[in-house]
């Protein structure tokens, strides 16, 4: 079969590979129908997240049922599902939990309770190297898909690829983001980000009732997408934060906003004092935006981090995270615990999510998809590939 896979930094190829077979009981094999690319596969193309053997990318995929393990009865074949991107047991304290992306099982060879930076991390997920488990993803023909007794959700009938595609991740992380901001109805939400995740999270503020929402990037045509996309308010991030952190609180009665999202982690648009600091300090990446998200929150409010950060931080503000009262959420989507209800918001008709795609293209073309994606050439914001 053809795969997309890993080779080195900013070296991915679609090469021809063994098709995955049945390893366990609880397994099923999907042929991959549309896969996408998502920003957090980017941490591995620009080698941020290392990974030393070629390995098949893609955490985003849905597809047809092609063969089933002994244990499944909850799906047969020709049944079309979407997979959550944790790989979760369903069966141990963190599973029983709702928190799938810390499974005790998925994750054997580096799991463990410290989460450190390359050993004792969190459960697996789908082709996020072998730090997460290892396991080919599904920017391929063909997926292995484990304890899919458990993940795999059938889609209705109805409904297109693309309409349920993003509920594997990007939909369920966006919409957690909102969740762990206590919206309930008024506050005003402001997002660090306006790539997928962020105008997905842009959509749940609005669906969990938000009064106003406001995005902020640092490139002018991600915001024109999240304006069509999702009816926000919209800064550009062009004189630094502090300018931003104003025009936030002058949009909020002067408090700041009830609820920041960060929604772009440890590899955002840098300068080059911004990059002298992190050698200096032996980081990965820069924690700026997570800064910038604390000073734009009001005092007592939440920050919600989905965007990812691997390692540590000097300098990092707890005393003005004490002295606001701030509370600091983060870490993998529980994809799991959502997704049934927002595929209820998608059938409904209550949200859109496939007016966030740019491109389409052919696996073949995966190459020139991630190169698009990480340069922001093309006006790209989301990529789908057809297997």
């Amino acid at each position: 079969m053809k795969a997309a896979r890993i080779h080195g930094p900013r070296s991915v190829k679609c090469d021809t590979v063994d098709d995955p077979k049945i390893e366990d009981n609880r397994d099923i094999i999907l042929k991959v129908t549309a896969t996408a690319i998502c920003g957090s596969d980017l941490h591995i193309y620009s080698g941020g997240l290392p990974q030393p053997r070629p390995m098949t990318l893609g955490h985003e995929f849905m597809g047809i049922v092609e063969e089933t393990g002994s244990a499944i009865t909850n799906l047969k074949r020709g049944d079309r599902v979407v997979v959550p991107f944790p790989i979760a047991c369903g069966t141990c304290f963190f599973c029983n939990h709702h928190l799938p992306g810390h499974c005790e099982n998925s994750n054997p060879d580096h799991y463990g309770p410290e989460g450190g930076l390359v050993t004792e991390k969190g459960g697996a997920l789908f082709g996020y190297t072998d730090l997460y488990g290892g396991y080919d993803g599904g920017q391929a023909e063909y997926v292995r898909v484990p304890y899919a007794d458990f993940g795999p959700r059938i889609v209705p009938e109805g409904l297109t690829d693309e309409q349920v595609l993003f509920l594997t991740d990007i939909f369920p992380t966006g919409y957690t983001g909102i969740d762990w901001g206590n919206v309930k109805g008024g506050e005003s939400v402001a997002i660090f980000g306006s790539g997928p995740v962020g105008i997905m999270a842009a959509k749940s503020a609005w669906l969990r009732g938000a009064e106003k929402v406001i995005i902020v990037d640092t490139l002018q045509y991600r915001l024109d997408k999240a304006k069509a996309a999702a009816g926000c308010e919209t800064i550009l991030w062009k004189d630094g934060a502090k300018d931003v952190v104003e025009q936030i609180r002058a949009m909020t009665q002067g408090r700041g906003a009830d609820v920041c999202v960060e929604a772009v982690g440890f590899e955002p648009d840098r300068n080059l004092l911004d990059r002298a600091k992190s050698v200096i300090n032996l980081e990965k990446g820069s924690p700026k935006v997570l800064e910038a998200c604390m000073s734009a929150v009001r005092r007592g409010g939440i920050v919600s981090v989905l965007g990812v950060y691997p390692t540590t931080y000097d300098n990092f503000p707890i005393g003005q995270f004490f002295d606001k009262g701030i509370t600091l959420k983060g870490g993998q989507a529980p994809a799991h615990k959502h997704i049934d209800t927002l595929m209820k918001y998608v059938t409904e008709g209550k949200v859109k999510l496939d007016d966030i795609i740019t491109h389409r293209l052919p696996l073949s073309e995966v190459a020139h998809g991630y190169k698009i994606f990480k340069e922001k050439e093309e006006d790209c914001v989301k990529v789908v590939l057809i297997p």
